[in-house]
């Protein structure tokens, strides 16, 4: 049994999302990004992001909790993608307290991705990962996702440029 329990986020959610995000990213970046970058991925800047995407469902998000914490969030929606099909999905954002990293936590919140995913009619879902991130790359390519080597692109982080690419597999 799951100590863990994987649902719909709301509005009461929002700053705990942000605070989950920022330490996250802290973490998931160290190294990747300059330390004066690291400091600005603050709670505050994120709530209100997150605030609206759970008030219009822009990403849907849904929050991992344990014993009462939320330690895990994924926002998840159609792709953002220009000129792909509706049919394609996007895991937005997926992140995880880093005490509570390895401990099947991410993978729930991937399997509620994919089945609102699914409830959408997507029948392909991406994620665009840093290519650095190698914790990241390691989990969406243990959940089946393939490289799409041809997508490799170049996107800001704040003021440090980062080479990302897009990872896709299959709803089913």
């Amino acid at each position: 049994m799951s100590d863990h329990e994987v649902r719909p986020a709301t509005m009461r959610d929002a700053k705990a999302v942000a605070e989950v995000h920022a330490l996250a990213a802290k973490a998931a970046y160290e190294g990747i990004l300059p330390e004066e970058e690291l400091r600005v991925l603050a709670p505050a800047s994120r709530e209100a992001k997150w605030r609206e995407a759970i008030e219009f469902s822009e990403p849907q998000v849904q929050v991992a909790v344990q014993h009462g914490e939320i330690v895990g969030f994924v926002g998840f929606d159609r792709s953002r993608d220009p000129k792909t099909p509706s049919t394609t999905g996007e895991i937005w954002a997926l992140y995880v307290k880093p005490e509570h990293w390895g401990k099947g936590i991410g993978v729930a919140l991937w399997d509620a991705a994919r089945e609102g995913l699914e409830e959408e009619g997507c029948t392909t879902v991406t994620a665009w990962v840093p290519i650095r991130n190698d914790r990241a790359m390691r989990f969406f390519e243990l959940a089946g996702f393939k490289r799409e080597m041809k997508t490799a692109k170049t996107t800001a982080l704040g003021t440090v440029r980062v080479e990302e690419i897009r990872l896709k597999r299959s709803v089913a």
